[in-house]
């Protein structure tokens, strides 16, 4: 069985990369283009992994992923940031939201992979 990574990203541009990417390696993807789509999205499918841009229309990805991390039941899947935020502290303001990893747009496709089979173990 495949894993099933949650991509919360407001760009369709940006999900086109993502969704193709992933595809090419095997995953399976679900999409959410807002924090309160991914967050619900989250709750129905408990995916493996989460990608979540921080820079969202309404609640923002810092917000998003407190939300995933606060729910017992998806307290353990891990969240990369993939955001084009990249100012000194940007990190450390994911991390403290919750995120296990920080990614900086535009990235290295090959790096992203590497990024999420470190967390998915595959």
């Amino acid at each position: 069985m495949s894993k099933r990574i949650l991509v919360i990203e407001d760009q369709e541009d940006n999900r086109r990369i993502v969704r193709d990417l992933l595809a090419s390696a095997g995953y399976e993807m679900i999409e959410a283009a807002t924090g309160e789509e991914g967050v619900a999205q989250a709750e129905a499918t408990t995916p493996d992994l989460i990608l979540m841009d921080i820079d969202l229309p309404g609640m923002n990805g810092y917000e998003a992923t407190r939300r995933v991390k606060s729910n017992p039941a998806l307290r353990r899947i891990p969240i990369i940031a993939v955001t084009s935020y990249a100012l000194s502290g940007d990190d450390a303001k994911a991390y403290e939201a919750g995120c296990d990893a920080y990614v900086t747009k535009p990235f290295s496709p090959r790096a992203l992979l590497a990024k999420i089979r470190e967390y998915l173990k595959d």
